[in-house]
């Protein structure tokens, strides 16, 4: 049985500054499961960076509760966080002079102390994040000689080496190339299965998503709507979101047919 992890409770995001309080969104009721890989749809602007943001606490929530584990997220620490939540962005890291085995390393910073001394056992655990994402070949390889696709996986296995059991991605498979994309997604799959972490990510890659996760998050400006992918199907959300002029969905087949 996969656990919830992380609940929302009537959370509200956005903004507030010097002219007031910009909401994104409000009433967001939700939860996510250890176990399973969650994505999260939504067109640009409707605010699911600002989610992912607010969930990875790098900004405070306007309202309402984030509880990860059952506990408050301001109620954490910075270290009790970085050892709960492991976060993986679509900026490319501009590093020179530092192997892959040495960035996977920086995964363990919340648990080496003020000199960050790595430990026969911490590099251990650096090496099994390698393996799990499948990388070994590039151990001793210069981050800036990758592809993207190779330094996603590097990105990944960091976070694996941090031994958060959530990890959130935005994005991860912005840069790279169909096959990798699938990929990179059944990777992401089966490190949530296998290792049974809660992995969240943000995603524009409607169809793919629509095959490979366990639960989507269809962020809407009316709202947000959480379901398996079939479910959400049966239920026209997935209709409403991607159909326009030219272009219809089959909630059956869960392709997007275009007209020509």
């Amino acid at each position: 049985m996969n656990n919830e992890t992380i609940r929302l409770s009537n959370l509200s995001i956005g903004y507030r500054g010097k002219n007031g309080t910009r909401v994104v969104a409000a009433g967001i009721n939700a939860a996510i499961r250890s176990g399973e890989l969650t994505c999260l749809l939504g067109a640009n602007g409707v605010g699911k960076s600002t989610l992912l943001r607010t969930l990875s606490a790098f900004q405070p929530k306007l309202d309402g509760d984030v509880l990860i584990e059952g506990r408050e997220i301001t109620t954490f620490s910075d270290k009790e966080l970085s050892r709960m939540i492991g976060v993986v962005l679509t900026e490319k890291p501009d590093i020179r002079n530092m192997s892959v085995r040495e960035l996977v390393a920086l995964g363990r910073s919340p648990y080496t102390g003020f000199w960050g001394t790595l430990h026969e056992d911490d590099w251990q655990v650096v090496d099994e994040a390698i393996s799990a994402v499948r990388i070994e070949p590039l151990r001793e390889r210069m981050i800036h000689t990758l592809s993207d696709g190779e330094r996603q996986k590097v990105m990944i296995a960091k976070a694996l080496a941090q031994q958060t059991p959530v990890i959130y991605l935005d994005e991860p498979t912005a840069f790279l190339d169909f096959p990798s994309k699938v990929e990179m997604m059944q990777l992401l799959r089966q490190l949530a299965q296998t290792q049974q972490k809660t992995i969240f990510l943000s995603t524009h890659d409607f169809e793919l998503a629509l095959q490979v996760a366990d639960t989507l998050w269809l962020m809407e400006s009316q709202g947000l709507s959480v379901g398996t992918p079939r479910e959400l199907a049966n239920s026209g959300a997935l209709a409403r979101y991607v159909e326009r002029p030219g272009i219809t969905f089959d909630p059956m087949t869960l392709t997007v047919n275009i007209k020509k």
